[in-house]
């Protein structure tokens, strides 16, 4: 039997990586702020050690017109994201050996005088929806593919899902080698006001662009398309379907549809859609966003108690926690399919209203920056709706074994919430964890472990649904053309919405009207 050293030896290399979603309320943080509390998060863990890779997962990150266009409009909002990591970044390097933890950010990360220990990897939106990659070794992050997913009104981005797949490699060993691990980031934005809803369709992985017309690789692997009006299963048709019961089940019609593959698709297509959705074997899949789960379906009567911070009280947030409809539809395997979440321990992460300046309390400071003052709104029951969820490493790879500390998994070392920010009545929720690095091999199912047509595996994997082993919905084979033509109507909608309702149009406009007015006089003199 081998040792805790002989376990420790075998043991992977690990990523040390940090996830943080984050609500923008569609305006620009406050760099220092942000920077403040982003550095008492990599402080809580006692180590001068930064991460290896950071991950911003953002939601209503700029205004929708600005959203919708993208690209140079875009560039500001991200920017201040990647001063702010770098702010705190170089705080935690210079105060680790010092005892002064409070010392002001100005003097602790001077300007111009250390070089940034980030930099941004790949920076992608759909819509409102936007996920920031920043690694300390870039040469170390390669592979960069993104997926992206539209559904909200005419399957435009405005609620939606963007993902990247990269593969990340760690330092080279005593040979001079150096592991590889695949890793796999979905942002999501979607709509779930309805809990018992199915999770949205699987997002197809998408080529990035230094590779030349990906459409005609897809299409050699997917079936063509059906006609543009069959894209989605068509109901029946029912005389008889004016019962009450038919109208209400109409009404309660999943907002997400489960679209079907053609009968004949052959098991090796099957596999290589797998491979392109975000359960892919061979990959960790990390899922964070706002994912608007709440705690009750219905607004809060007047009067109502509210989670309370105080541990000492009655009405403590822990309390309310079992409410909790994510949870609840996880466990129930009607959503989030396979993944596993960290305790919570932190209090709800929305809504809140952000009182005046006079309700200040003198001399109040959290991570050096004066605590902003608050209230949960009173027409929202307040919920976690910020969330950040993985997928552990498959049973598989830890072998037979069955001792704990002998198990290859992915090892969480904080999972807790920011202080409310001025900005957003969202709380910014962070998650740190340190990351088997297993290749392709390690993490490939074995030979012969198949799905029965239960969705079941094999028994020695303890008869659970394993989203690697089979997928718990099928891929959406057409999903790339309504994807584009969504993106039609996004540009036409956001260059409109420029125009019509910011100070940029304003101004475009009035040129346009000075130059129509200058034009018509000049004809007139002439």
């Amino acid at each position: 039997m081998p040792t805790s050293i002989d376990a420790a030896a075998m043991a992977p290399s690990t990523l040390d990586l940090f996830i943080l979603t984050f609500n923008c309320a569609k305006t620009f943080i406050n760099p220092p702020v942000f920077a403040a509390h982003l550095h008492g998060a990599f402080a809580a863990q006692n180590t001068a050690d930064l991460p290896d890779l950071v991950v911003f997962s953002l939601q209503e990150v700029a205004p929708l017109s600005y959203a919708f266009i993208g690209s140079y409009f875009l560039n500001s909002y991200y920017a201040r994201f990647g001063e702010a990591l770098n702010l705190a970044s170089a705080k935690v390097l210079a105060t680790a050996d010092s005892d002064d933890e409070r010392a002001p950010l100005s003097a602790a990360a001077p300007r111009g005088r250390s070089p940034p220990q980030y930099t941004l990897v790949r920076a992608k939106n759909v819509g409102m929806t936007a996920i920031l990659m920043y690694a300390r070794d870039p040469t170390s992050v390669r592979n960069i593919e993104e997926a992206e997913c539209g559904f909200g009104a005419a399957d435009m981005g405005n609620k939606g899902a963007v993902g990247l797949r990269v593969t990340w490699s760690g330092q080279a060993d005593e040979t001079g080698l150096s592991k590889t691990t695949e890793l796999t980031f979905h942002r999501r934005r979607p709509d779930l006001r309805q809990p018992t809803n199915p999770p949205p369709r699987r997002l197809p992985r998408r080529p990035s662009r230094p590779h030349p017309r990906p459409h005609r690789r897809r299409r050699k692997l997917i079936p063509p398309p059906p006609n543009r009006r069959q894209s989605r299963p068509p109901a029946k048709k029912n005389k008889k379907s004016s019962s009450p019961q038919k109208k209400k089940r109409k009404l309660t019609h999943p907002l997400l549809t489960h679209p079907q593959l053609p009968p004949t698709t052959s098991t090796t297509t099957l596999a290589a859609l797998h491979s392109l959705s975000i359960y892919k074997p061979t990959s960790h899949l990390f899922v964070a966003g706002d994912l608007n789960y709440r705690i009750s379906n219905t607004t809060p009567p007047p009067s109502s108690t509210f989670p309370s911070f105080d541990p000492s009280s009655e009405h403590h947030h822990s309390h309310f926690l079992p409410r909790d409809q994510l949870t609840r539809e996880r466990r129930a395997g009607r959503a989030l399919h396979g993944l596993a979440e960290a305790p919570v321990r932190f209090g709800p992460t929305y809504k809140f209203d952000v009182l005046d300046g006079a309700a200040v309390r003198a001399g109040r400071e959290v991570d050096g920056v004066p605590e902003v003052p608050w209230r949960f709104a009173p027409h929202r029951w307040p919920g976690w709706c910020d969330r950040v969820l993985y997928l552990d490493v498959p049973r598989w790879v830890s072998g037979p074994s069955k001792r704990e500390e002998e198990k290859v998994r992915v090892q969480v070392d904080a999972y807790d919430a920011l202080p409310l920010m001025a900005c957003s009545d969202h709380r910014a929720v962070y998650f740190r964890a340190r990351v088997p690095v297993l290749d392709a091999e390690e993490m490939a199912p074995p030979a012969g472990m198949e799905a029965d047509e239960d969705g079941l595996v094999a028994e020695e994997s303890g008869g659970m649904v394993d989203p690697r082993v089979r997928m718990p919905v099928p891929v959406d084979v057409h999903a790339w053309e309504r994807r584009a033509a969504g993106r039609r109507k996004e540009m036409v909608v956001g260059w409109t919405a420029l125009v019509w309702s910011t100070r940029e149009g304003a101004v475009l406009l009035a040129t346009l009207l000075a130059l129509g007015v200058g034009s018509w006089w000049l004809d007139q003199e002439i």
